[in-house]
């Protein structure tokens, strides 16, 4: 999930709802001669605090077809759903069930959703990893936040094949006029730690300021991170010393697999 603020919409948030099924553990059914397919469909529901559902959906994701079913890596498929919302407190669950298998369970997630950044202070949304750096683009959809293509990583995932920290957020509320830098911080719970800093200009009056980032080190190996893992990335935006705001995400490095592709559109 992640969190964004649009200035001329008072009380209401767009939050973006990201979705990545796994391949490897679906059930293939053959489809013609020398191909297969899996299937899995997902239920959506984002309730409000009162336990109603403002929001709810059922997603079919449908893998590519594939010729060899022995082979250990298999697509996964994502799908994001952009919606607004209200501010207050929400809950998110979705339900997953593979299509051909009937005797499979269901696989349930919740997660709680805060709609709460502060109204007037600088804040930053929440960071959306991205699977490869944000292009300038004047499309309009889901795929496009802030003038820019944003092709997203999965869950924040960095697989193998997958080498370079890229990253999208929005801050908004900075005072114009004043020239703002950006650092960043990476730390695993193991210990490892790392930072780098970034100019960002100067922040623009009455609509967001976009960060179309990427750690400037050269990928993650040159950073140091070379255990498979979960790692936090912190960004603060800062005036000279002063730290406007503020915002952490987690990724994950997990070289034994490869990096997911971007979300689909439904089916």
């Amino acid at each position: 999930m992640a969190r964004f603020r649009p200035l001329t919409a008072g009380n209401s948030y767009e939050v973006e709802l990201y979705v990545t099924v796994p391949g490897n553990g679906l059930t293939y059914i053959k489809r013609t001669r020398d191909t297969y397919q899996a299937g899995a469909t997902v239920a959506l529901q984002v309730l409000g605090a009162d336990g109603r559902a403002v929001h709810s959906e059922t997603i079919t994701l449908k893998p590519p077809v594939i010729s060899d079913t022995t082979i250990g890596i298999k697509n996964p498929q994502s799908f994001l759903r952009r919606l607004t919302l209200r501010g207050g407190q929400y809950t998110i669950k979705a339900e997953l069930k593979d299509m051909y298998r009937k005797t499979a369970g269901t696989f349930k997630a919740e997660e709680p959703l805060a709609l709460d950044l502060p109204a007037a202070a600088p804040v930053l949304s929440d960071i959306v990893f991205l699977a490869k750096a944000a292009g300038k683009t004047t499309e309009q959809n889901n795929f496009t936040r802030g003038g820019y293509s944003l092709v997203r990583t999965p869950a924040g995932n960095y697989g193998r094949g997958a080498d370079q920290l890229y990253f999208y957020l929005e801050l908004y509320n900075a005072p114009a006029g004043q020239p703002l830098t950006l650092h960043y911080h990476v730390e695993s719970g193991e210990g490892f730690a790392a930072d780098a800093d970034a100019p960002l200009g100067q922040a623009k009056a009455g609509r967001p300021t976009t960060v179309a980032g990427e750690l400037p080190l050269g990928g993650l190996s040159q950073l140091g991170v070379e255990t498979d893992g979960t790692y936090a990335l912190t960004v603060e935006v800062r005036s000279g010393k002063k730290v406007l705001a503020s915002r952490t995400g987690q990724f994950v490095r997990t070289r034994q697999e490869y990096a997911p592709a971007g979300a689909s559109l439904p089916r």
